[in-house]
This record gives C-alpha cells, structure tokens and sequence, in this order.
C-alpha cells in the first residue's frame, strides 16, 4: 500500500508541477503516512482482538492505543535518529531495503527514468500468483529483501511445515514455537539498538569480539544450526506437552 501509494502520489506531484526536491520530499511525506497508517490499523485489530480475548472493556483499549501510539511514535523517532549517527542509512550495516526502495520509485518518476516496464511485469506477476493461489507478499519480499534477510525467513517456513506437518495441524495461536521465533526478532532488535548506543558512544570497538573471534562462514553456519536445533527443541516439547493433555 505504501508503495502504490507513494508511486501514484509522486506521479500527480509531477503531472502538478511541484517536481524536484520539494516533490520528493513531499511523495515520501504521502507515503510515510499511508504506511503508518496501514501498520496502526494493522496493530490496532491485532491489539482489539487480544483486548477482547482478555475481557477489556472498549474505553480502556482505546485509552491504551492512544498511549501507546505516542510513546511509539516518540521512541521510534529516537531510535531512527540513533541509528543514522551510529551507521547512516543505506550503509553496509543499515542498508535499509524498504528505504531504499521508496527512494528509487519517488527518483524514478520525478527524473523520468522509472523502468515501467518492471513495474508492469511485477502487476502482472502478483496477479498470476494469486490467480493460482500463490502467496504474492512472500515473493515480492524474497525479491526485494537481500539475501541475508530472506534465508532466514525460508528456513523459518521450513521448519514450520516440518513441525505443522508432524503435528497434524495448521494452528499457531498457542505455539510455543512461534513465541519462541517472536523472541528471537525483538532480541535482535533490542540489540541492534543496543550496538547502536555503543556504537555512537564509541566503545563499540573497544568491546568487539570480532578481533579475537573468527566471524566467518564457520561460525555464522553454527550459530544458525544452534538456533534451528534450539527451535526445534521447544517446537517439540510444545507437540509433546500437547499430546500429553490430550
């Protein structure tokens, strides 16, 4: 929705006459607010449902999404800020795909050079995927996320075939598997932010463990079978515990 959004709003600047960098900063703008508007709502459902299962009363939900939208909106500014002092965006450490993105369709229409024909291809492709019933998200992300973020997401989907189809069953809502994944994504988060304090307070290097430990291949294949046999392990004892109560 973001992009659409922000492809057909730089166009109408463009067709307008407001091009150039005011345009641009103008598309993003649009943009930016579509896609935070689109993860609120996303969130909100989420949050309203959970309120719901939990027996909170409407007012008192309402009353915490109020809360918690501008708690959000004043740590996530923050921490955007701490992370382009610690690396900068669109550098090795920050490549910011999504960004990135944005910034070359916001560019490409403003400057003229947009490959519509890719754009094209890309309308046509998600509508034969989901003719055929194919998950179009999940390839427009494969195809735009770097390599290093999407090999984990299909070694995530792998074992989550592998343990739904053992257990005979395509329901989540209480595995202990997927909380234990949920984990592991804010940790890394936490830390990111945590390398990035340490980073601008330039003790990131004092502290490295990268010039006494080998950081390579080796060890970054190790760390990802550790972290699929540990999934594994939980994943099993949740189908275990399962199949006890029963």
């Amino acid at each position: 929705m973001a992009i659409a959004t922000l492809l057909i709003s730089t166009i109408l600047l463009k067709v307008s006459g407001d091009t150039g960098a005011h345009g641009m900063v103008s598309a993003i703008t649009i943009g930016s607010i579509i896609c935070v508007i689109a993860a609120i709502a996303g969130d909100t459902s989420q949050d309203l449902k959970t309120g719901y299962i939990l027996g909170a009363t409407p007012k008192k939900q309402q009353i915490g999404e109020l809360v918690g939208a501008i708690i959000s909106a004043l740590t996530i500014g923050g921490v955007l800020i701490l992370l382009d002092s610690a690396w900068g965006f669109g550098s090795k450490e920050l490549a910011a795909p999504q960004a990135t993105l944005m910034k070359l369709v916001t560019e490409g229409v403003m400057n003229g050079n947009l490959p519509w024909s890719y754009v094209f291809i890309g309308a046509a492709c998600t509508v034969l995927f989901e003719l055929l019933g194919l998950p179009s998200l999940a390839v427009a992300i494969g195809i735009y996320l770097p390599i290093e973020l999407t090999a984990p997401i299909m070694l995530g989907g792998v074992l989550r075939r592998l343990m739904d189809k053992k257990n005979k069953t395509q329901s989540s809502e209480s595995s202990k598997g997927v909380l234990f994944c949920s984990g592991l994504i804010a940790g890394e988060g936490l830390m990111g932010v945590l390398l990035a304090i340490l980073t601008v307070a330039g003790v990131a290097d004092k502290i490295g463990l990268g010039a006494n430990i080998p950081a390579g291949v080796r060890l970054a294949g190790s760390v990802i079978l550790l972290v699929v046999l540990v999934t594994l392990i939980v994943c099993h004892n949740c189908s275990a515990k399962n199949e006890k109560a029963e």
